[in-house]
């Protein structure tokens, strides 16, 4: 049976540790953490769990098979990369790294350790998001046109990222799942409202091959809490509400249609279908139990993960260029 430790036991890293102390194929042996008042509430969940504020007593233990690192990203390189070149596997919330150059050395100490890399882009594990992979691929709504995003919400406000790094990385893994292609350009406008040098509002613009046009809104000032988002085809067109309690997914057949034959510009008119919605059934599994099972999984089976370190690169790159943008104020290449 793997033995899997915890690094961070903050905001997120409980919730790993929840789902992966109730999987049959490992055992979560200890946890770390800065924070003494944190680790002893850890200790009063989990009978028998190891606890420790020191990361290189985990490092140095040689019965401890993988690590799953919640920590703050300015971290997970130097984290990441000293547990992969101690021989174990490693499990890195999102996004992968603060930069490119951070994900690349991340990737390179997997590759030269022959361990695996997993990132938490939790999203691609989430029943409603496969369903909506499954529609896509099976050509019902046709084309994808454009997807547009919201992820919104008041806080919380983050003191060493701006908010695009913060809520991005969820909705651009789901986009580069579903399309399977990564974008061509990116351009990204922002605002700091409080005088942090750190964005809280951003608005990202995606150019993907084929014309598909894509855009992601992530704020921190928002009054209700929004996750949606909206993919339109040339047939039909979806709508996602992940703070929906069951009906998460609605199929509208709806779309725009181009007259097939006109002579002059006075004769082109777009004419507009209006079709019936339909709401797929959904079984609901909770995402991160999901997840931390593949990641088990693809330790034992030694297959590769769905959320690899290149698919988190892959959003660090996007996410890097976006900042270019940011700063610049002009769409930028990728």
């Amino acid at each position: 049976m793997l033995s899997v430790a915890i690094i961070g036991c903050g905001y997120w890293g409980p919730n790993l540790l929840r789902n992966l102390w109730s999987l049959g194929g490992c055992k979560v042996t200890a946890a770390c953490d800065k924070d003494q008042e944190r680790l002893s509430h850890m200790a009063q969940l989990y009978s028998g769990l190891h606890t420790t504020s020191d990361s290189d007593e985990i490092l140095h233990d040689d019965s401890v098979d993988a690590v799953v690192i919640a920590t703050p990203v300015f971290t997970h390189r130097d984290l990441g990369t000293s547990f992969l070149n101690a021989g174990k596997h490693v499990f890195v919330e999102k996004p992968l790294a603060d930069s490119v150059a951070a994900g690349r050395d991340l990737v390179a100490a997997a590759k030269a350790n022959d361990r695996q890399l997993m990132v938490g882009h939790t999203f691609v594990y989430s029943s409603p998001v496969r369903r909506i992979k499954e529609i896509i691929n099976s050509g019902e709504i046709g084309d994808v046109l454009y997807i547009s995003t919201r992820r919104l919400n008041l806080g919380l406000f983050q003191p060493d990222i701006n908010v695009m790094w913060d809520l991005a990385p969820h909705d651009l893994s789901i986009i580069l799942y579903l399309l399977g292609t990564s974008p061509v350009s990116v351009s990204c406008t922002g605002a700091d409202h409080f005088g942090r040098t750190i964005e809280d509002v951003t608005d990202l613009t995606l150019m993907f091959p084929d014309n598909v046009f894509v855009n992601v809104q992530s704020s921190w000032l928002d009054p209700r809490k929004t996750r949606e988002m909206t993919i339109v085809g040339t047939k039909k067109m979806i709508w996602y509400d992940d703070t929906e309690p069951l009906e998460k997914i609605r199929i509208y057949d709806k779309r725009v249609e181009v007259p097939p034959h006109y002579d002059t510009y006075a004769e082109f008119q777009f004419s507009y279908h209006y079709g019936d919605v339909s709401i797929p059934y959904i079984k609901q599994v909770e995402p991160l139990k999901v997840e931390t099972q593949h990641f088990i999984d693809c330790i034992e089976n030694d297959i590769d993960c769905l959320s690899s370190g290149e698919e988190g690169l892959k959003v660090v790159e996007i996410l890097e260029k976006a900042n270019e943008s940011l700063q610049s104020g002009a769409s930028v290449t990728l």
